[in-house]
């Protein structure tokens, strides 16, 4: 079995920052992708970062200056370090992992998710 432990959310003030991580355990082979996604109440959720096996990363465009995702692959560990956060930041925020557990697992992986962590932010 593969787990995803999530820590860092909590309620901070318009334009103060947090850190989210998100640790995996378990019998893993290789990690295709890392990423943070959020869900607000009534609505979809959504990409907001993601780091590939080769470090390349992509952030939704509302957290783009704002929002830096990072790994520490000794660890199994990704982060997401949220700065000037604003009241729309506030969600569900969630880690996925694209992962390998065995050398013989499809290419292409198989998806985990975290329990979930709240980020709230309000004055």
């Amino acid at each position: 079995q593969v787990q995803l432990v999530e820590s860092g959310g909590g309620l901070v003030q318009p334009g103060g920052s947090l850190r989210l991580s998100c640790a995996a355990s378990g019998n893993i082979f290789s990690i295709n992708a890392m990423g943070w996604y959020r869900q607000a109440p009534g609505k979809q959720r959504e990409l907001v970062a993601r780091i590939t096996s080769d470090g390349s990363t992509n952030y939704a465009d509302s957290v783009k200056g704002r929002f830096t995702i990072s790994r520490d692959n000794a660890k199994n560990t990704v982060y997401l370090q949220m700065n000037s956060l604003k009241p729309e930041d506030t969600a569900v925020y969630y880690c996925h992992f694209n992962l390998r557990r065995y050398s013989f697992s499809r290419s292409s992986g198989y998806d985990y998710w975290g329990q979930g962590t709240q980020v709230t932010v309000s004055s």
